[in-house]
């Protein structure tokens, strides 16, 4: 029998679990959407990343707002997210469930709710160990500009809110 080699912190420091009804709504807030913390510095010690949840109700919408150095990733687990962004958030695109959306560092954004009917529910992701939340007054551009998501290598006609 091989003797285990077993640093014995990684019992407390190791892999975390963070319940769903456990997570932290004590993080900074936009108008129009409820956050809550599941994986940060002050939680789990993150150095990194901040990980949590976004919930946003039926036909609600955003302030606008960036997130400093931070870049963030949002995917889109249940409702209908429209997406509008830039200095006066005349671009939109819309995305669904299993989507991804990136937002880059200082680029205004708001979030909106697509759906009059249900909530839009999405995990964020972001490349620093706290949030940042700088919150912006902006006259929004009417009506926006549609922006088909695309890379590269996949043509517009296959993308969500295309034109």
């Amino acid at each position: 029998m091989s003797e285990r080699n077993v640093s014995p912190e990684w019992r407390e420091e190791g892999v975390r679990v963070i319940a769903g009804n456990q997570l932290d709504p004590n993080v900074p807030q936009t108008p129009g959407m409820t956050r809550a913390a599941a994986v940060n510095f002050a939680r789990v010690g993150a150095e990194k990343i901040w990980a949590g949840t976004v919930t946003i109700q039926p036909g609600a919408k955003t302030g606008a707002h960036h997130h400093g150095h931070v870049e963030s990733v949002i995917y889109v687990v249940r409702g209908k997210a429209r997406m509008r962004w830039g200095e006066h958030l005349e671009f939109v695109a819309e995305a669904g469930p299993g989507d991804f959306i990136y937002v880059p560092p200082y680029v205004p954004h708001q979030e909106i709710n697509a759906d009059a009917g249900a909530s839009l529910e999405c995990v964020i992701v972001r490349s620093d160990k706290e949030p940042v939340v700088v919150n912006l007054e902006v006259t929004p551009v009417e009506p926006p500009e549609s922006v088909a998501w695309v890379d590269p290598g996949h043509p517009a006609s296959d993308a969500k809110g295309a034109a």
